[in-house]
């Protein structure tokens, strides 16, 4: 009990303090581009579509990214810069997946497209943000409106990547902590998880969970005894053996945005550990009950994501704001 009340002091404490900082955050306004670049939002969704209808997994690669780059002194478009001799970026960093993160063409072309269109106006940062958005609604998911303004960060963290990123197998207080440090909520870590209702998973990431306790939390049935042996035959018990396989977190709707996420966890067949943790933990009184919410209402879950999702695009970073820059290549600071 002793341990639980100093976690519970030290999540309430960082909650203080992120609450705290994002008040002091700049505002980002709907109408930011409406004079400089009025067909921002039409260029990234004509794109994006393109994109998604030739692929379903660009969907989940963008949103990944968009996610990775909020967590990292905010949503400042840092995860898209490339290691230089100056700078070390974030994408080498082993939370990122050691450059299993994708993407970054897809949100190269929208750039060039705008560039075209009114060159200097729009950050990079801007430009992921509202892409993520698109492909959330482009493989069936909500509609949410994206306040835009973001400037891009001269700088990115590869420590703080390592530091804030939740990893696979983390536990559910860690994970919580992590969430509570941006402002966000234990609601909004739950609503946010589904994201992984779309999107693939390395080998290397839930190897720990399919030859750990994956039996004991989806019970001993014929059908889950056969998803494991399938996801034993993807990922060897060896470490270092098929780390770059990839299948499914959900392996039932894998490129539709719905609430089969939860399902998939309700039947104890999460594919990560991070996630499973959600329902299955000792300390997840709250959050079982959020993934039983959204598993039997999907409006719901649909609502909350939507929000939860403006107030992780709303993680801004006050020092790129004010001493940040519009990049003209998304992958390097201008010179």
């Amino acid at each position: 009990m002793a341990i639980s009340l100093q976690c519970f002091l030290f999540l309430i404490c960082i909650s203080i303090f992120s609450s705290t900082m994002a008040a002091t955050d700049p505002p980002l306004t709907l109408n930011y581009y409406k004079s400089t670049c009025p067909n921002v939002f039409d260029i990234v969704k004509k794109e994006m579509e393109c994109h998604v209808l030739s692929d379903p997994r660009n969907a989940a690669f963008v949103l990944r990214l968009h996610f990775h780059d909020c967590f990292v002194q905010g949503c400042d478009g840092s995860i898209l810069l490339d290691d230089t001799i100056e700078l070390q970026g974030e994408k080498k960093a082993s939370t990122n997946g050691l450059n299993s993160l994708k993407g970054f063409r897809i949100i190269d072309k929208i750039k060039n497209k705008l560039e075209s269109e009114c060159p200097g106006i729009v950050s990079c940062a801007d430009i992921l943000t509202i892409a993520a958005r698109d492909a959330v609604i482009l493989v069936g998911g909500p509609y949410w409106h994206v306040p835009v303004g973001r400037k891009d960060s001269k700088t990115a963290s590869y420590d703080l990547a390592m530091e804030n990123i939740p990893s696979a197998n983390e536990g559910l207080l860690s994970i919580i902590a992590k969430f509570l440090y941006q402002g966000l909520s234990v609601t909004d870590m739950v609503a946010l998880s589904g994201a992984h209702t779309i999107g693939m998973a390395r080998c290397e990431s839930f190897r720990a969970r399919i030859y750990g306790d994956f039996e004991a939390t989806s019970g001993k049935n014929p059908i889950s005894d056969s998803y494991l042996s399938e996801l034993r035959s993807v990922c060897p018990a060896i470490i270092g053996s098929g780390d770059n396989n990839v299948t499914a977190m959900d392996n039932v709707t894998p490129n539709l945005f719905d609430n089969s996420f939860y399902h998939t966890l309700l039947r104890g067949e999460g594919l990560l550990n991070s996630d499973q943790e959600l329902y299955s933990s000792l300390f997840g009184i709250e959050t079982k009950s959020l993934v039983q919410k959204y598993a039997a209402d999907p409006v719901a879950f649909f609502n909350q994501f939507s929000d939860s999702m403006v107030k992780l695009g709303n993680i801004t970073n006050s020092y790129s704001f004010v001493n940040g820059e519009v990049r003209k290549n998304c992958r390097f600071v201008n010179t």
